[in-house]
């Protein structure tokens, strides 16, 4: 039974959605459908297709009362976009549908665990105690309907002296012997974050087994958004820190991203190496799913929640997802690819192999809003390091973003102050590579309103959102001494295909 509050949803972004052009949306990311999107949700493969869930408030660009949207795809990159999948309609989540996760039960049917929420009574002061508790959605691939024994974990099973009001965005999986197990964000005492790990036989009836991981104060405060699986024979746990500082250049002050690579014993994570998981300006609240080939693959919300004065334009959809990523691990150190099916958008191959240059450089054929480029340097001269090169992208007279690279201090920086943003947000981040003597290699991923890079084959990656027109397209190079370049260039083109 669809709710009269669901069915409004889908009625108005119907419409709505309709009236937004293809050409005004990144061309192979998903986007919202209309209105607001954040946190990816229920990423999953079901039925033969990759199903896509997100926090959504169709009605405004803007955060409100959570929604989940819905799309799926094929291949990754074609997305087609379903009703929306759930709305707050329930005392369980009167007050929004937060973040969750996705699996399919025995008899098919598509299982969906989410965080309700319903606000506590106003104290002086202005704060309350929000209920944050976990519920169930039980659907066919398109339309759900909500667990009548909702909610099936509440503040009652979380830990003595843990926080009920910052308990949500459960990611479950079910296991090889039909069994499921569920993390979940979690806040203790200390007021730092914490993971806690559940499970249960049928995926409605949840035990807490215990505590996996601790922040104890190392990385910002509450853990959002937790993945945790197995891959390459170590145990992963990915989350996203709210409030974070900074340490050198591995983690950025506000909400970040952090993965924790270790071992599991059935109960608690040993972790044996940290980082962040990407080093740009927007990318947040990860999920992954395991592709039936066997791929860990892993998508986020390609935005950043201290980025969001952008939103005040007068836009008719806001916030998209990262291009889907393959991921594995070398060396102790989470690696992130582009899916390989992004292959099969490529056409227009443009290359050069060693160009060798000082100054400033344009190349004929370089240049495009939906492209993937690879940039191999080198010195130009062995005994004389460069200082800095430079590349500029989305240019034309006014507008471009950049990317820089200072060998000398190995330093690689995004920098979009000059991408048509028209507010004071976060313009430049940084990463630390390892030293090379300044040979490096990156890849970068352009569609209509951002870019994606991978650094050195994946080991570092670096995102953010642009604002500019499209047809501000032109790259331009810039080198401080003398660098050797190679560089292959393709067309993306999801409506190509």
């Amino acid at each position: 039974m669809i709710s009269n509050i669901l069915r409004e949803a889908r009625k108005y972004e119907e419409i709505t959605g309709q009236l937004i052009p293809d050409t005004a949306r990144p061309s192979f990311h998903l986007s919202s459908r209309v209105g607001w999107m954040n946190d990816p949700n229920g990423f999953s493969f079901y039925q033969g297709k990759y199903h896509l869930f997100y926090q959504y408030y169709p009605y405004e660009s803007k955060w409100g009362p959570m929604h989940w949207g819905h799309a799926v795809s094929e291949d990754l990159l074609h997305w087609e976009y379903l009703p929306a999948a759930m709305a707050p309609d329930t005392l369980a989540d009167k007050d929004g549908c937060f973040s969750g996760s996705a699996a399919a039960l025995p008899d098919g049917r598509h299982l969906l665990m989410y965080t309700g929420v319903s606000a506590g009574s106003k104290r002086p002061d202005g704060t309350s105690d929000d209920a944050q508790t976990q519920c169930i959605a039980i659907g066919d691939g398109v339309d759900y309907e909500k667990y009548s024994g909702n909610p099936v974990l509440t503040g009652m099973d979380v830990p003595a002296g843990c926080s009920k009001a910052d308990f949500r965005d459960p990611k479950l999986w079910r296991e090889s012997d039909g069994t499921y197990r569920c993390v979940i964000g979690n806040r203790p005492a200390d007021g730092s974050g914490q993971i806690l790990y559940y499970s249960s036989k049928d995926g409605f009836h949840w035990i807490f087994e215990s505590v996996l991981a601790e922040n104890r104060n190392r990385f910002g405060l509450m853990w959002e958004c937790p993945d945790f699986f197995e891959l390459d024979g170590k145990h992963v746990l990915l989350t996203s820190p709210q409030d974070m500082l900074p340490s050198g250049f591995e983690y950025h002050n506000g909400n970040g991203t952090l993965c924790l690579i270790g071992d599991f014993d059935g109960k608690t994570f040993q972790e044996e190496y940290n980082q962040a998981i990407d080093y740009g300006i927007d990318f947040y609240a990860t999920q992954t799913l395991l592709a039936p080939d066997g791929r860990r693959i892993m998508v986020a919300w390609m935005q950043n929640w201290d980025t969001l004065a952008i939103a005040s334009l007068k836009v008719p959809w806001f916030g998209q997802m990262s291009v889907p990523r393959e991921l594995s691990i070398r060396n102790g150190r989470l690696y992130q690819w582009p899916v390989r099916e992004l292959d099969a958008l490529r056409s227009g191959r443009v290359a050069y192999q060693s160009v060798d240059f000082e100054g400033e450089l344009t190349l004929e054929g370089i240049k495009g809003r939906k492209v993937d480029v690879t940039i191999t340097l080198r010195p130009g001269d062995e005994d004389n390091l460069y200082s800095k090169f430079a590349v500029w992208f989305g240019q034309d007279d006014t507008y471009h973003t950049a990317i820089s690279f200072r060998p000398h201090e190995s330093i690689l920086k995004i920098d979009r102050k000059f991408s048509g943003s028209r507010r004071a947000i976060i313009h430049q981040r940084r990463c630390q590579v390892p030293p090379s003597g300044g040979n490096i290699t990156f890849r970068m991923i352009l569609d209509r309103f951002s870019v994606e890079v991978f650094v050195n084959h994946g080991e570092q990656t670096l995102s953010a959102t642009m604002y500019t027109n499209p047809s501000a397209d032109g790259f331009k190079f810039f080198a401080y001494g003398k660098v050797s370049m190679d560089i292959e260039k393709y067309d993306l083109d999801a409506e190509r295909e």
